[in-house]
């Protein structure tokens, strides 16, 4: 395992150059990507949008899933969530299994690929990790579930102001954090846990009137000295370089791969396949999955269109075709 650079931690943490009165910003980029700028999008491409595609999907074991407590799995139930589980623990990333990642039941984006698993066919959940309040990341109804489900003990962590819209919802067991802020001990007798909520170039909002009200980013976590990274939603920039510096590599990372299109206004908070390799590079990761693609359709590209580019990308940046991957909806990994 990779020491952590602890004077560089400790140096990046005290730096709060992204909090604002009452709102944060990124730290290197601040493109403008506001209602001017969608506007202008939506106006150009008059009112089309890609075809969907119904991807196969597999249904996992769940009862193996369940009674698992040695082997180190990830199971990519759709877009950014994913079920891992190591030492016994498990672990899930931005809940969504909601028909449509939108406040409103009859409008908004619609999902084309169902969730391989439903809330109820989950394992008990020790740690959710939440990267930021968009519907696309925070369903509201999937997270209350899952900490009803087992009876308060999930521990959810949560980006910088975001715990009070948990409590309000009746999930107590919430932890936030700033970023470089570090959560330890979370496991119990089976593992030594750590997190580490960490930058990312994105945006925050669940409604008109709270823009960057609350804070975004990424999650680091750490199982008796397996590393993962978990990049939430980004546009790329130097924040993946600080990260690598600090942590020294990682064992897996889950990194965006869609959203994309149209560059102009998209690339200020989403990567496109290109990007992510170079996050996968500056992260210094010995293996990453793509997410955030095939599931919505949030942008303009074709929705199959993020593995061929990573394909392209990897080997225009020599990067090994088993060092950065697609999974299958569904599939359960083993590590």
């Amino acid at each position: 395992m990779n020491t952590i650079d602890r004077e560089r931690l400790a140096a990046l943490r005290a730096l709060k150059r992204h909090h604002g009165p009452g709102w944060f910003r990124n730290n290197y980029n601040t493109d403008r990507h506001g209602i001017a700028e969608f506007m202008r999008w939506m106006r150009e491409k008059r009112g089309l949008w890609p075809s969907p595609k119904h991807f196969p999907v597999e249904h996992p074991d769940t009862g193996w899933l369940a009674a698992n407590r040695e082997a180190s799995t990830l199971t990519w139930i759709g877009h950014v969530t994913f079920l891992y589980q190591h030492r016994g623990l498990n672990v899930l990333t931005d809940p969504v299994f909601g028909e449509r990642a939108s406040p409103l039941s009859f409008a908004g984006p619609k999902r084309y690929t169902p969730p391989a698993l439903h809330v109820d066919q989950l394992p008990p959940i020790d740690i959710v990790l939440v990267s930021h309040n968009h519907y696309d990341h925070l369903d509201r109804d999937a997270v209350k579930r899952i900490a009803q489900r087992n009876g308060g003990r999930t521990r959810f962590l949560v980006p910088l102001k975001c715990a009070d819209w948990f409590r309000r919802e009746g999930i107590a067991n919430v932890v936030e954090l700033d970023w470089w802020d570090e959560c330890a001990p979370l496991g119990d007798a089976r593992a030594d846990v750590r997190a580490w909520f960490v930058p990312a170039q994105h945006f925050s909002g669940r409604g008109v009137n709270d823009r960057n009200a609350t804070l975004w980013g990424g999650w680091v976590l750490e199982i008796d000295g397996h590393r993962l990274y978990f990049a939430g939603d980004t546009g790329y920039g130097k924040d993946f370089a600080d990260i690598g510096e600090v942590f020294g590599g990682f064992d897996l990372s889950l990194i965006p791969i869609g959203a994309y299109e149209p560059q102009w206004f998209m690339s200020a908070v989403h990567v496109n396949p290109e990007d992510a390799v170079r996050i996968h590079r500056d992260v210094r990761s010995r293996l990453s999955v793509g997410m955030h693609w095939g599931t919505f359709i949030l942008t303009d590209e074709p929705v199959d269109e993020p593995p061929h580019r990573l394909a392209r990308a990897r080997a225009e940046q020599g990067v090994h075709e088993q060092a950065f991957i697609v999974m299958r909806h569904g599939e359960t990994r083993h590590l």
